[in-house]
């Protein structure tokens, strides 16, 4: 199986963005599950108005499977990983919490046609969102980079950095004889 670099954590965090630079500095293929959605069932507010959130989570899922088994990069939308499946399944993939301080999110959000904003205060609604959200997000994680301050290249380079560090001690042999029993 192929691990994949996931990109987990609140709107408005950069996912799509980081993952994207991300990708491209490693070589890899880059994924973003929301934009899969879109592009095989059309727009989330569509999605969302004409069946429902849980049916836009169901498609959701699936294109988080199909992200995961191409391997690469794979940033998956805010509530994604709501699903238990998708929960169960990052355990064998190395997954990037990206954080954003509730200060820096206004700008980012401001005017979003995103379903879950769609209310009379959407910063308030992000920070409820958040809130319910955060302990699954910090369940999941292998590691935590903040998105808020900086240009975003320095968080890639640390993503990067990490993932590369990941990677060679994957393939460090172990003390393990071919049985798999320690020596």
């Amino acid at each position: 199986m192929t691990v994949a670099i996931v990109l987990i954590g609140p709107m408005g965090a950069g996912k799509t963005s980081i993952g994207r630079r991300v990708a491209k500095a490693l070589g890899v293929p880059f994924s973003d599950t929301d934009a899969a959605v879109v592009r095989e069932h059309g727009t989330i507010e569509d999605l969302f108005d004409t069946h429902g959130e849980a049916h836009f989570r169901e498609l959701e899922r699936q294109a988080v499977a199909a992200g995961l088994a191409g391997g690469g990069v794979v940033s998956l939308g805010g509530g994604a990983v709501l699903h238990p499946e998708t929960r169960s399944a990052l355990g064998a993939h190395r997954v990037v919490l990206l954080t954003v301080a509730p200060e820096n999110v206004e700008s980012r959000i401001r005017g979003s046609r995103r379903p879950l904003l769609q209310d009379e205060d959407p910063i308030a609604r992000w920070h409820e969102i958040y809130a319910a959200r955060k302990p699954v997000y910090e369940e999941l994680a292998d590691i935590t980079f903040d998105t808020s301050g900086g240009p975003l290249q320095e968080v890639v380079d640390a993503i990067v950095q990490w993932a590369r560090e990941q990677q060679a001690d994957a393939a460090e042999p172990t003390d393990e004889d071919e049985t798999g029993a320690p020596e």
